[in-house]
């Protein structure tokens, strides 16, 4: 039987005018691209490391 993968639902809640490109992208590479929109994401170390960097624009919320 398939184990039943790990998920984070990630919310942006701030804007990203006036940051840097770098977290533009970050945004965009989670698939965020416009305000209170919401994406269930696996939880991996690499997304991890994605909310990490633009935290503050963001809302996390653990799955189960």
């Amino acid at each position: 039987m398939a184990k039943a993968k790990a998920t984070v639902t990630v919310t942006q809640i701030k804007s990203p005018i006036g940051r840097p490109g770098d977290q533009r992208a970050t945004l965009k590479g989670l698939g965020l691209n416009k305000m209170h929109k919401t994406r269930t994401l696996e939880d991996t170390p690499s997304v991890r490391g994605m909310i990490n960097k633009v935290h503050h624009l963001v809302r996390v919320e653990e799955a189960g």
